[in-house]
């Protein structure tokens, strides 16, 4: 029974994606995505000057929706694996995105530096990894 359980058989590794799909996609929509994608348009323009940071000003409702977008309902769709890839993409960018944030900003101002820029670093991380594993086998859309 114990060999089984500490084996890295397919049932193992596609139980740890579905754990860390869930976790980690649901603490982003709870914590982070349902709160700007609900925000309205002057919560989207502050959040989408943040590409500022990659040298992009124009239409930055547009970058802000797309966050709150990618938070929120690509979360969902990581959850369930349902265009699990491009989910997974638009995460991990809307997360460097949130790294460059941080590390732009004065280094008194709060949310400054890399102690502030790790979670989203982390996150970033845990998506990209994501898009290489793919969602498992238990998802809406099953590797084949």
């Amino acid at each position: 029974m114990l060999k089984r359980f500490f084996s890295s058989d397919d049932i193992n590794r596609d139980f740890g994606l579905l754990v860390l799909r869930v976790v980690v996609a649901l603490s982003v929509m709870a914590f982070h995505g349902w709160g700007k994608l609900s925000g309205g348009v002057e919560s989207w323009e502050r959040i989408g000057g943040s590409m500022g940071n990659l040298g992009i000003t124009w239409i930055p409702v547009f970058w802000g929706f797309m966050a709150a977008f990618a938070e929120a309902i690509c979360s969902l769709l990581v959850i369930v694996g349902v265009l699990f890839r491009p989910a997974t993409l638009l995460l991990a960018f809307t997360m460097f995105v949130a790294v460059m944030s941080h590390l732009s900003r004065p280094p008194d101002a709060p949310g400054a530096g890399w102690s502030a820029a790790s979670h989203a670093l982390e996150l970033s991380a845990v998506f990209l990894g994501l898009f290489f594993t793919g969602p498992g086998k238990y998802s809406l859309m099953p590797r084949r």
